[in-house]
């Protein structure tokens, strides 16, 4: 509990209430990266499914919570890092560090760029539209999983390293 503040005078007392969360860590980070594994896997999951005719109704579930996923926690934790942790890094001043923040960057252009093009035809298929989707999805899915598979194996050699010794706290330039 964080203790009432009496800045000024004049004026009440503000009640004490919690503390305010920590900012995410690197555990946070990592714990995404384990779960977009997961949600890449559901995709190749998903994949075989689409390669044959009547699997309706076993691709639908799997195409929503994919959806859900990249829709949801997936674009947050791209946000935290281009919000916080990206420009820490950047400010470090080390040129090749630069340039890997920055192809991270284009990463997170293109996996949404993809994730755009990609997520209409999951919904279809959510909505068990299997057979019109199907060879879009055959080609983009694998594209766009190992887009994902590269720019997490990047982060996890550069920027969790980073944030584990302490040179990047999400939280700390906000």
């Amino acid at each position: 509990m964080s203790a009432p503040r009496t800045s000024r005078p004049n004026r009440p007392a503000r009640p004490a209430r919690p503390a305010a969360m920590a900012p995410p860590g690197v555990d946070m980070m990592d714990r995404t990266h384990r779960q977009t594994q997961q949600a890449l896997d559901q995709m190749l999951q998903l994949a075989g499914l689409l390669a044959g005719p009547g699997q309706e109704q076993a691709a639908a579930p799997l195409a929503r919570e994919i959806c859900d996923f990249f829709n949801g926690p997936a674009r947050g934790h791209h946000e935290l890092e281009e919000t916080l942790v990206f420009p820490a890094l950047l400010a470090q001043g080390d040129a090749a560090l630069r340039e890997h923040v920055r192809r991270l960057q284009q990463d997170h252009m293109w996996l949404e760029e993809d994730w755009l093009e990609l997520e209409p035809h999951l919904q279809a298929v959510a909505n068990g539209y299997c057979n019109e989707h199907r060879n879009f999805l055959q080609a983009g899915l694998a594209e766009f999983a190992g887009l994902c598979h590269e720019h997490m194996a990047l982060e996890e050699s550069l920027v969790h390293p980073d944030a584990r010794r302490g040179l990047v706290t999400p939280g700390a330039h906000a």
